[in-house]
């Protein structure tokens, strides 16, 4: 797998014809609520055309396109080409529309839509998608400093430490790879 995903937030935009395209690449995290946020923030807008990719625990990636009232397949699909192409993941784009009084038709739909998405990827920083996970271990008191220290070495982060009659039980969060190498 090398996917990327944002490190915050980025803002992409196009004119075409006196339409306005605003683009506003997101987390998925907070995606939904974004989106929110911007149909408050943009309430003369026409559409909200949004796409989004997230990965699954099983491997499989869903995405979707959604095309918000424009005809369909002319604003969604195009805007999700972009985002498979840039190879991002846990990442969605959510393109603002006023309309300029100019139809497009479907071909200019899409340029659009697309070329607002990508203007937005360009603008963003992109860094290597790591897969994250948690994991919990135990250890006996004797072997505990050792552990430890392979935990820090590998850049994991414990989040629970709990002490038995026995020795300590972690909970860690971090990179699948370096929870597989405990």
């Amino acid at each position: 797998m090398d996917f990327k995903t944002i490190e915050s937030e980025a803002y992409g935009e196009l004119e075409d014809r006196k339409s306005r395209f605003l683009a506003f690449l997101v987390s998925l995290t907070i995606f939904d609520a974004r989106l929110a946020e911007l149909r408050k923030e943009h309430r003369k807008a026409n559409h909200f055309v949004t796409a989004h990719r997230h990965l699954l625990n099983d491997g499989r990636i869903e995405e979707s396109g959604k095309d918000d009232g424009e005809p369909s397949g002319t604003s969604g699909m195009p805007t999700l080409k972009v985002l498979q192409g840039a190879r991002l993941i846990e990442a969605g784009v959510i393109v603002v529309r006023y309309f300029g009084g100019v139809k497009l038709g479907g071909g200019g739909l899409a340029r659009a839509y697309s070329g607002a998405a990508a203007d937005a990827i360009a603008n963003a920083a992109l860094i290597p998608f790591v897969k994250r996970g948690r994991k919990v271990i135990s250890a006996s008191f004797a072997e505990s400093s050792e552990v430890e220290r392979q935990i820090a070495g590998l850049g994991l982060d414990v989040v629970d430490r709990s002490y038995t009659v026995d020795g300590v039980s972690l909970t860690l969060e971090g990179a699948e790879e370096a929870l597989d190498q405990l």
